[in-house]
């Protein structure tokens, strides 16, 4: 795919000017009022080998982003199969704000307004078990520890919900862990803490609605635990209980909850799906205990 020169000349634009406020020693970024609309299709290089693959976004010597993907057991993974995009979204889509949870505290960033999507081909022949791993490195952002950028992701035109399991510095490393994919978007999360975590622990209790009736009691118990020990700010307890919803869900993996992903979509990989769920509520306590709301 190509992208024409004048989305290019905004490409390197973002880049010089990400530099530049990273060179100022930024501390953060801060939800702002957009001042252009940039929007294109960008080339992406895409490696895929037994359970690894990477995602080049931009020009070979001037990426906006470095993806890699690491999975537990994958089937069938080629550069094909992964069926990977990546685009610039226009800043003032209307369409994609609106699919953001709160428009007046979460927001794309002007420096890197990157959609990337994973959508493997059903007829591709992907699978894989369990999890995966995600990193998106760029060097457009800056980190700084605290900071309100998170990573989000969405079903082809659903919401955006925040998956972070990390952010990590180099410049920035966002990392999450998924039992499935679609698009994702790196967003700056203004969000009490407090909201974030009651969120996540209702999307425990709505994967856990779904599973066979004699495996819901004990994980319903350990969200009801986790909800108990944050609000009492018992912050070690709570990353116990999920240290044990994490647990449990591998455990019960491939025997009593099914744990695969197909890109026929003709399965649901519900283990994959509380061990990530599980993942970023971990790193969202762990956010209201170092740092508060």
């Amino acid at each position: 795919m190509r992208l024409s020169a004048i989305a290019w000349t905004a490409v390197v634009s973002l880049c010089l000017v990400a530099s530049n406020a990273a060179a100022q020693g930024t501390t953060d970024l801060a939800l702002i009022p957009p001042t252009q609309t940039i929007s294109g299709l960008l080339p992406v290089s895409v490696t895929a080998a037994d359970n690894h693959a990477e995602v080049r976004v931009g020009l070979t010597l001037l990426p906006l982003a470095e993806v890699s993907l690491d999975f537990q057991d994958a089937s069938g993974l080629s550069p094909a199969s992964l069926g990977a995009t990546a685009q610039l979204v226009d800043l003032l889509d209307q369409a994609l704000l609106s699919r953001l949870p709160d428009l007046g505290l979460t927001g794309l960033t002007n420096t890197l307004p990157l959609l990337l999507t994973i959508e493997p081909p059903a007829n591709g022949g992907l699978s894989f078990r369990n999890t995966g791993r995600m990193e998106i490195h760029t060097h457009l952002l800056p980190y700084n520890a605290g900071t309100s950028l998170r990573v989000f992701k969405a079903s082809l035109g659903g919401p955006f919900r925040d998956v972070t399991d990390e952010i990590a510095p180099g410049s920035v490393r966002a990392r999450t862990t998924y039992g499935g994919f679609s698009q994702f978007l790196i967003l700056i999360d203004l969000r009490s803490t407090g909201t974030v975590i009651a969120q996540k622990l209702q999307w425990l209790r709505d994967i856990t609605a779904q599973l066979p009736s004699g495996e819901q009691p004990p994980f319903q118990a350990l969200i009801d635990q986790v909800e108990t020990q944050v609000a009492a700010e018992d912050y070690a307890a709570a990353l116990a209980s999920i240290e044990a919803i994490r647990s449990r869900a591998e455990q019960r993996a491939g025997v009593y909850l099914p744990n695969e992903w197909r890109a026929t979509h003709d399965t649901h990989n519900f283990a994959g799906e509380l061990v990530a769920t599980a993942n970023t509520l971990r790193f969202s306590v762990r956010y209201l205990r170092d740092f508060g709301q």
